[in-house]
């Protein structure tokens, strides 16, 4: 369906309106239930007052329908009808007057529009509408033991493939005694598994580290928890067979595209050595949170990698492919890496388990608080162990220990809260800061590196105390 702008002028002497007879037929010529019958969809409706003009929002399948519909109107007076987009098809598309970005052949995708719009329907905070890149609301985080899935955050760096479950299959191949094709009917009859895990995008923060650098300049919200659903790893590489002399498991995705205009068309592949993708407690899932996993989220099948950043846990999920060799694809050894300048020298780090870092849901950043007691919340997650403690400063003041709610997580975020009391009113500054029980600590700044990854600083809000 194709969306138009309609508009309609009548002198003021040939207003329909000021004959309540004429008016009524408008009204009901105009009703959904007669729409309907003309192929065509309002999508709304307004008429400037004081100047005889109507304009409307309309879908159909052409421009030739909309004018047969509006027919009777230019009895009254003129009739304009424009092509039109929504502004997540401009911004997808980079511009009013630019076309909408060619979707691969190859691999059928989902419409950057819809997408976009799914996301802004779902609250999300859009950083890039294509490739979609968009975050989660830090108010949205309250209260929340699993994020809801139109609100989980989303992390693409191509198009959102569209695939065909009938067709879909997981190839297992390579140092392999049995290699494998499933069909997801297959992986349904095999023992199922449930975990809470957070997923954490590796740039989260970027944009507070300073000098800035290049990448999605996420805020904090690039982290939400999920409970998934789907088979454990080992569970399919131990049907496979993994032979003598295996070093690494890569995982492709059937996301694809150029990391620039001169250069070959890559997919998103990662890997994860034979001892990390056994014990990791790796899934391949297929449900999210007790529904069918979203296609922004994978589907058919994604793999999660508990208490790893989220590049790890590899989308769309096509092939497993079992190596004798390091893995070299860009997204494990040119992306994805800590990069410092030590001792003039270039030190590469890769990317891996997340970093210790704890948010602050409650209150909200740069807003008004009473005197007195306040409740301050948050969440708090690690990747090399479950959190020890959190604890909270008021105003500069001394660590408060925040007491942590229910049992602690090995996978995902643990909630915490304190009952702190404000004394002095005016602005003043709440930090929280957690630690693991494999005792690291959040640092007080963020360490910079050339591509922005990692950034777990003890996060501040200010508030003002009236």
């Amino acid at each position: 369906m194709a969306l138009f702008i309609v508009r309609h002028h009548h002198e003021p002497n040939r207003c329909p309106a000021t004959d309540p007879y004429m008016g009524a037929t408008l009204l009901n010529y105009l009703s959904r239930p007669n729409v309907r019958k003309h192929g065509v969809s309002i999508q709304g409706e307004a008429i400037v007052r004081g100047e005889h003009t109507l304009y409307m929002i309309v879908e159909s399948s052409d421009e030739a329908h909309v004018r047969e519909f509006m027919q009777p109107f230019t009895m009254a007076g003129s009739l304009d009808v424009y092509p039109a987009a929504t502004c997540a098809s401009v911004v997808a598309s980079g511009g009013c007057a630019a076309a909408m970005p060619g979707i691969d052949a190859a691999v059928p995708a989902m419409d950057p529009e819809e997408a976009c719009q799914q996301a802004i329907d779902g609250g999300l905070v859009v950083h890039r509408a294509h490739p979609l890149n968009a975050e989660t609301s830090i108010p949205a985080l309250i209260g929340s033991v699993v994020m809801p899935n139109p609100r989980f955050y989303v992390r693409n760096h191509f198009q959102i493939p569209r695939l065909d479950q009938s067709s879909w299959r997981l190839k297992v191949g390579g140092l392999v005694e049995r290699p494998q094709s499933l069909s997801l009917r297959d992986l349904v009859k095999i023992p199922t598994q449930s975990s809470f895990v957070t997923l954490e995008c590796a740039g989260n923060g970027r944009s507070m580290l300073d000098p800035r650098v290049d990448g999605e300049q996420w805020d904090l919200g690039a982290v939400s928890t999920a409970e998934w659903t789907g088979v454990p790893l080992v569970e399919v590489l131990d049907r496979a067979g993994v032979k003598a002399g295996a070093i690494e498991v890569v995982f492709r995705g059937a996301d694809s595209g150029k990391l620039d205009a001169n250069s070959e068309t890559i997919r998103f592949e990662r890997s994860l050595s034979i001892d990390d993708a056994r014990e990791s407690e790796a899934l391949l899932a297929y449900a999210m949170s007790g529904e069918p996993l979203p296609i922004q989220h994978g589907y058919p099948l994604r793999l999660i990698v508990p208490n790893w950043y989220g590049m790890a846990s590899v989308k769309w999920l096509t092939e497993i492919d079992v190596i004798s060799e390091p893995f070299r694809g860009h997204y494990q050894t040119e992306a994805y890496c800590f990069e410092w300048q030590r001792g003039g020298q270039l030190v590469r780090e890769p990317v891996s388990l997340q970093r210790v870092r704890s948010l602050i849901t409650e209150p909200e950043p740069n807003t008004e608080v009473e005197q007195g007691e306040l409740p301050v919340r948050g969440v708090a997650w690690s990747g090399a162990a479950p959190i020890a403690r959190v604890e909270v400063s008021i105003g500069g003041g001394p660590w408060q220990d925040a007491h942590l709610i229910s049992e602690r997580k090995r996978h995902s975020w643990q909630g915490w809260e304190l009952l702190a009391r404000l004394e002095q009113r005016g602005s003043t500054v709440i930090s929280a800061r957690a630690t693991d029980m494999a005792g690291r600590t959040q640092p007080d700044l963020p360490e910079w590196n050339r591509l922005g990854y990692g950034n777990n600083a003890i996060q501040k809000i200010r508030v003002d105390v009236r």
